[in-house]
């Protein structure tokens, strides 16, 4: 057994690390990862030993898409619950995004608001993106350098006042502002013409809502947020990848050696447009949940590898904002809970292993952050941990889900997987769904 200083030995017969699952000791030593050592490696004296049996070790999710909302619509969620959210469904990292807070993080002044509210309840190890508006180019440097990961953009009406998307100047001239200093730009990307001129129609029919945000809306703007960041070496990132259609050109263009990353979620990967029933409300999101045929071809693109990662983009409300017609309802998703969960079970389903789910939900979202202490389990990285049962299923009572509302599109569904325990830096937060009191940090950027 490695260093004399090793605390922590976590065992299991099924690890699952860069190189495979295997069975595997991990020491642990300062909430570090010391070593990971052969299965049937002795403890050192004085040492913990933690045997998961079968259960399954997997590196703690690194989730760089979730709405807190905290401080000022705290209503709608907060750090305290979403953290604990995270914590029960075995993410140990996750990144704010900049808006549906008031104040949105578009100034050094209002990340220092959020860092101060976030930092007595966070269960898990939070970060911020910045968000880049018309009116904040001068902002943007001061923000990377107080430690944001980066900036998120609007193509098309945010949904909040307070946060205006960029027409197609204003995003030229953030992503040369950003890609000045280095930094990268993540993009809500659906054009506004195009959604413009579908047909709009209120009322409880999803069908109507999926006609409202076409495929040819995304398209366009992901096209056109490549010719822009291939023109300005920008590193760009496509948020909330929906579109299967758009895949063939994001391929295209990291084959030319344009700085794209994708993500998609598991709202898009799990649920589809036919199964949703008309005035199910909790299915709205922005962009939509589409076909099943779209869906299998989302699943394609993660297998080859043009869409890199898989994030919640939790986006929850109150109940009373899910109101039965599309057109008014608020769009966002709850799933911080369930997300590896619901992967899980369709991934296993089309063939996939526990290898590739910790790729999509915590080795490429740490790399897109640039967390280097994150998304793995090897030596030198965080201890952070989640452990599952991966054969185990339970039926999602949203009574029993952490974050605020318990409003979720996945209410009554049967997964597969069940979260044990999540460990953070060595530290087991959540066990059997009873969490520990917060010691989670904030994170800033590498610099």
């Amino acid at each position: 057994m490695s260093g004399p200083d090793v605390n922590l030995v976590l065992r299991s017969t099924r690890v699952v690390t860069p190189e495979g699952t295997r069975p595997a000791a991990v020491a642990v030593e300062g909430g570090t990862i010391d070593a990971v050592l052969p299965y049937d490696t002795e403890a050192p004296a004085g040492a913990r030993l933690e045997d998961f049996g079968d259960d399954v070790l997997l590196p703690g999710l690194v989730d760089t898409h979730v709405h807190v909302n905290d401080p000022g619509r705290t209503e709608w969620e907060g750090f305290w619950t979403a953290t604990r959210a995270a914590a029960a469904g075995g993410i140990t990292t996750l990144l704010d995004m900049p808006l549906n807070s008031l104040p949105p993080t578009t100034t050094v002044g209002n990340l220092h608001t959020k860092q101060q509210v976030a930092a007595p309840k966070a269960h898990v190890d939070t970060g911020f993106w910045g968000g880049a508006i018309p009116s904040n180019v001068k902002d943007l440097r001061p923000l990377y350098e107080a430690g944001v990961f980066g900036f998120k953009c609007f193509l098309s009406p945010s949904g909040v006042e307070e946060f205006p998307e960029l027409d197609q100047e204003q995003l030229a001239r953030s992503m040369a502002e950003i890609a000045g200093f280095g930094g990268l730009l993540i993009v809500h990307a659906e054009d506004p013409h195009h959604l413009a001129d579908a047909p709009q129609r209120p009322g409880p029919a999803y069908a109507d809502f999926l006609a409202s945000r076409p495929r040819d809306a995304e398209n366009t703007a992901i096209e056109g947020l490549i010719a822009h960041a291939k023109r300005l070496n920008a590193r760009v990132h496509v948020l909330h990848l929906s579109s299967s259609d758009a895949l063939p050109l994001i391929a295209a263009a990291k084959r030319e050696g344009v700085r794209v990353t994708v993500e998609s979620c598991p709202h898009f990967l799990t649920l589809t447009a036919e199964e949703v029933p008309d005035g199910a409300t909790e299915f709205k999101c922005c962009p939509p949940i589409r076909e099943a045929a779209n869906q299998d071809a989302l699943w394609a693109g993660l297998a080859d590898g043009t869409i890199d990662c898989i994030v919640s983009d939790h986006s929850p409300c109150t109940t009373d904002l899910k109101t039965p017609d599309f057109a008014s309802a608020w769009g966002g998703i709850s799933s911080l809970q369930l997300g590896l969960p619901a992967i899980w079970t369709e991934a296993r389903r089309r063939g996939h292993s526990l290898d590739d789910v910790a790729r999509w939900m915590s080795a490429a979202p740490a790399a897109l952050a640039g967390l280097t202490r994150k998304g793995a389990i090897e030596a030198g990285r965080d201890a952070d941990f989640a452990v599952l049962a991966p054969d185990a299923t339970f039926t999602v009572d949203p009574a029993e889900l952490f974050h605020r509302n318990q409003v979720t599109a996945y209410a009554g569904k049967t997964l597969h997987g069940v979260v044990r325990s999540s460990w953070l830096r060595g530290v087991r937060i959540a066990s059997d769904g009873v969490l520990a009191e917060p010691t989670g940090r904030l994170l800033e950027r590498d610099h």
